[in-house]
């Protein structure tokens, strides 16, 4: 078998002798030999294949740990990765674009399109809630691993949003800023003790009773890009009634659990506080 070295495979590749490094130590694309004195890297032509695939999907943006994943699937399973992968990628482009024109329009003086926003009497009730501060993805993860563990003890009602999960965001999530964020799953008062049990490391606390003004902009699970209109909308909305809002943006999970059931639909929403009272509620956090 003829090796070449890394400056060569590094040019066939399209791959620079440093990422090629990085590749190795992920594991992603170690060389076919490694000289025991000098540390020197050797290649093989067979190699190339998969060194063009990994700079392919790096152009695409797709993160080294999920093309990791996508290099030990066969052919038919990789090309769906890639494709789910391209999907989303899409829905983020879309949702910055929807926010540039947002920004374009407010900035030249045009007043935003409002969200039709309503307001409900949302009970007291007991949650259990885990903290954490998370960017994008690993919020999304953090939702998915509580629904896993949860949904088969104490599974809410389709379509409520008494008994919906939701996530508080206490703070910006972008790239930069990491919240915190709260996932909040209700559960029965008089089960509340026994559930939490199970949990040691979910909090359980208990919301006071109070009024949410909430927003349904027909969309699924969105991007954080999209977070800014409906955030500004449902400030601007209680601004003008004199209200003010308990706590941060509230994305409220209607699950449709069990076979055949679709994935979220989504409703924004914000805690109020009682007309005239300045006081932050119980549970509420900064």
């Amino acid at each position: 078998m003829s090796l070449m070295g890394i400056g060569e495979f590094a040019e066939l590749s399209w791959l620079s002798p440093r990422a090629l490094r990085l590749y190795d130590e992920l594991g992603l694309l170690p060389p076919a030999r490694v000289d025991a004195g000098s540390g020197y890297r050797w290649y093989a032509p067979a190699q190339l294949e998969r060194a063009r695939l990994v700079a392919s999907l790096r152009q695409l943006d797709i993160p080294l740990a999920q093309i990791k994943v996508i290099l030990a699937l066969d052919a038919a399973a990789a090309a769906g990765q890639v494709a789910a992968c391209w999907a989303r990628a899409e829905d983020r482009h879309a949702a910055r674009r929807d926010l540039a024109g947002y920004l374009i329009d407010r900035l030249n003086g045009k007043e935003p399109v409002m969200y039709d926003v309503q307001v409900r009497d949302v009970p007291a009730r007991s949650l259990l809630c885990l903290l954490r501060r998370a960017h994008g993805d690993e919020i999304m993860a953090m939702g998915k691993d509580l629904i896993a563990r949860l949904a088969p003890v104490v599974a809410p009602h389709p379509g409520d949003p008494v008994t919906a999960p939701f996530v508080i965001y206490h703070g910006e999530v972008s790239q930069d800023s990491d919240g915190p964020v709260e996932v909040c799953w209700p559960v029965p008062g008089e089960q509340a003790a026994q559930i939490a049990a199970s949990f040691p490391d979910l909090t359980l606390r208990t919301e006071p009773a109070h009024q949410e003004a909430f927003a349904h902009p027909g969309q699924g699970l969105p991007d954080p890009a999209q977070l800014v209109p409906v955030l500004e909308g449902l400030g601007a909305w209680t601004a003008a009634r004199h209200r003010q809002p308990a706590g941060g943006l509230r994305q409220i999970l209607l699950l449709s659990l069990g076979p055949g059931g679709q994935g979220p639909d989504v409703e924004w929403a914000v805690a109020l506080r009682p007309a005239g009272n300045q006081a932050r509620p119980q549970g509420a956090r900064q």
